[in-house]
């Protein structure tokens, strides 16, 4: 056999091939881009969506077969059964860095459409990959702090406006919408600072995917919640490329999108009380599934319950 690269040599190798994969696959996306922008026609612009979604699928089964060729991590998957291809999910995830877009993208490449995600607005100008993003209908995103609002009214709601005109674009063609409910990445410092309810998570965010589902109510087929678990002490992106992390678990629970899960949440202070329930509820499952995953001993986790229907109610009441 022959020997492994390992260490910062095998991480230099795979970003280097990672970012050759990117500078080419992205001169026909951008192309493609510029004549859907060009031709109004909405028959054109959706064969222009198509091979975009095609390309950008191209590109992740490069990374793919790259980190498993490199990487040879050993993966641990369990709920891709029976996920019709041409439908529409609303992807949940957990997030603790940016391994986790890579692990979603290789979990469900070829499973379900495409993976798409709102993004922060600052990540446009990110090299070559912002670009990318807006030509594949990625959702940018300028969140503003409550004290940035106190002061410029006019702008509350915007970020509202851009998820639902998202949702309207992302209604004419199979997809997977992509969030991570957090918000943020999980750290122990966060988990501390933000009081998070939960032993392995951050408090969720309930607003962004209360919209999503409203909004793609007609079309959203499943609810993908995803459990992404790295045994390993491990979990950030150079030790990803330095094959430092050698073990991976996932686990995908599909659920029905029912009527109690559609509603006005702005307006309707019932339905908001109903979605965070079900959020919480979620996540309390998530918590003990991550314990499970990891092997430890049961975290009593019913300690955290008033914790998160305390959330519940500060939430609704905010």
């Amino acid at each position: 056999m022959k020997k492994r690269l390992h260490g910062p040599i095998l991480g230099v190798v795979t970003i280097i091939a990672c970012l050759l994969n990117t500078a080419i696959c992205s001169v026909p996306i951008l192309l493609i881009a510029a004549l859907k922008a060009v031709i109004p026609a909405n028959r054109w612009r959706r064969m222009c969506t198509r091979i975009l979604n095609f390309l950008a699928g191209c590109w992740v089964a490069f990374n793919k077969a790259l980190q498993r060729f490199l990487l040879r991590i050993k993966w641990e998957v369990n709920g891709l059964e029976n996920l019709p291809r041409s439908g529409w999910y609303l992807v949940l995830a957990n997030h603790q860095s940016w391994v986790d877009i890579v692990v979603l993208q290789n979990i469900f490449h070829r499973r379900i459409p495409f993976l798409k995600f709102f993004l922060k607005k600052e990540l446009f100008w990110y090299p070559v990959l912002g670009l990318c993003w807006w030509a594949l209908d990625f959702p940018f995103i300028k969140r503003y702090s409550p004290k940035f609002l106190a002061k410029n009214p006019h702008l509350k709601g915007k970020d509202i406006e851009t998820t639902l005109k998202a949702c309207k674009k992302f209604s004419e063609l199979p997809v997977s919408v992509m969030n991570f409910v957090e918000g943020t990445r999980f750290t122990k410092e966060k988990h501390a600072a933000l009081k998070s309810p939960y032993a392995n998570l951050l408090r969720p965010r309930a607003a962004g995917i209360a919209l999503v589902i409203s909004g793609l109510s007609d079309k959203l087929q499943r609810i993908l919640d995803v459990t992404i678990v790295y045994p390993g002490q491990e979990r950030g992106f150079w030790p990803f490329v330095c094959g430092e992390i050698r073990e991976i678990k996932v686990h995908i629970n599909a659920l029905p999108v029912t009527d109690d899960l559609i509603g006005d949440y702005g307006v309707d202070r019932k339905f908001r009380v109903q979605f965070h329930r079900w959020l919480n509820r979620l996540w309390l499952e998530k918590d003990r599934r991550i314990e499970r995953m990891l092997g430890r001993a049961d975290v009593d986790l019913e300690q955290f319950i008033p914790a998160a229907k305390q959330q519940v109610a500060e939430a609704v009441e905010g």
